[in-house]
């Protein structure tokens, strides 16, 4: 079979690519990590006059419609520079539901705002004490004449606190549904935090807000269908932006062991870290082909489809473990200073794998489905 990029998919790599390297120097992210709202409004302007915003939404909707590979082309670059612009949030995140469930009046209203770079979106479905791969919500939503009323509360919602628009999961007496949230409502109180990987986060409150008629996403009862479908775009995305973090870090160790010195020599001329490094690459060419398992998988029927993410899950979490514990130990106590790249690449790593479910979790879910064999 031929992985080789077709020449439009190569254009799209070289581009993000440069991106990256035009606008994502560590420095520069440091910076844009301690100004106001923790990302660049800049850089997503920048995105989004790059068409990039645009890439998986349907022609019909004013997008290019690109599928998973063209996803994972974009997000191994961003995993590379650390992007923390709100590119899995809005358009892999939000953008997964509004394809999957949103009316054409409701993608009309949010997909080309998106596009142009002046919407933001957000999930907004984790919930206190919940793990974070459940679909179990207590946050309510009970009928009030033509409308709704919500109650609850979310935590760790990416880029909730610069969201102009949130997709909420609530309790209803049909079963779980999703609904159309702006942050500015009456009743919404969204407070900023950063996670630990320093993607901006919010927790929202929702103190009996209301909502039109014209809010639901889907139909009531359809919720957990929608968020499995988003789950599985997410996850696909997350394993190629762990990819493109893993192939940064593995190239600035292997920089290091070239250039530090002990007993007159590279450090890199030692037997024993030469061993080491090639660890490091193996487990990195297994993500990556990984990676491309799970973007050619999101068009598959769904048992195999869900299979092959959740391998890819699993193994992009042990990988990424394995090459960021190498290369803080090979580099010793600089690689966890928050003035060096590595120390933060290993703490994305951790938070990708524990987004939507870690190596464990994604494993018991292989067992469940009797293995791998298709």
């Amino acid at each position: 079979m031929n992985f080789e990029f077709s020449e439009e998919q190569q254009m799209l790599a070289d581009m993000v690519d440069r991106f990256v390297a035009d606008r994502y120097a560590f420095e520069t992210r440091q910076k844009i990590m301690a100004g106001d709202g923790g990302w660049s409004r800049e850089n997503w302007s920048a995105l989004a006059e790059l068409g990039l915003l645009g890439l998986p939404f349907a022609e019909e909707d004013g997008g290019f419609g690109g599928g998973g590979v063209e996803t994972m082309i974009i997000m191994t670059a961003l995993g590379r520079g650390l992007v923390i612009e709100p590119y899995l949030s809005t358009v892999v995140m939000a953008g997964a539901a509004l394809r999957n469930a949103a009316s054409q009046e409701q993608r009309a209203a949010r997909i080309p705002a998106i596009i142009a770079g002046s919407h933001i979106m957000s999930l907004a479905h984790q919930e206190p004490a919940m793990p974070r791969h459940s679909f179990d919500v207590a946050t309510t939503a009970r009928r009030a004449g033509e409308g709704w009323r919500l109650d609850g509360c979310k935590i760790s919602v990416p880029h909730g606190a610069g969201a102009d628009e949130l997709i909420v999961s609530a309790q209803t007496e049909a079963g779980m549904a999703l609904f159309l949230v702006p942050t500015k409502l009456s009743g919404v109180d969204v407070v900023r935090a950063t996670g630990y990987d320093g993607t901006p986060l919010a927790t929202m409150t929702l103190a009996d807000v209301a909502l039109p008629g014209d809010a639901l996403l889907g139909e009531p009862g359809q919720g957990e269908a929608i968020l499995a479908r988003v789950f599985e775009e997410t996850n696909a995305a997350l394993v190629a932006e762990a990819v493109g973090a893993m192939r940064e870090t593995f190239d600035l160790t292997t920089e290091y062991l070239k250039t530090r010195t002990q007993f007159d020599v590279p450090i890199g001329s030692f037997q024993a870290l030469r061993h080491r490094a090639v660890d490091m690459l193996i487990e990195l060419e297994l993500s990556h082909s990984m990676a491309i398992l799970a973007a050619l998988s999101l068009d598959l029927p769904g048992d195999q489809r869900r299979k092959n993410i959740s391998a890819a899950k699993v193994q992009v979490g042990r990988s990424g473990r394995m090459i960021g514990q190498e290369a803080v130990q090979m580099h010793g106590a600089i690689g966890i200073t928050s003035e060096y790249k590595v120390g933060h690449a290993f703490k994305r790593l951790t938070a990708i794998d524990a987004l939507l479910g870690d190596a464990d979790h994604h494993i018991d879910l292989i067992a469940d489905a009797d293995g791998l064999a298709a």
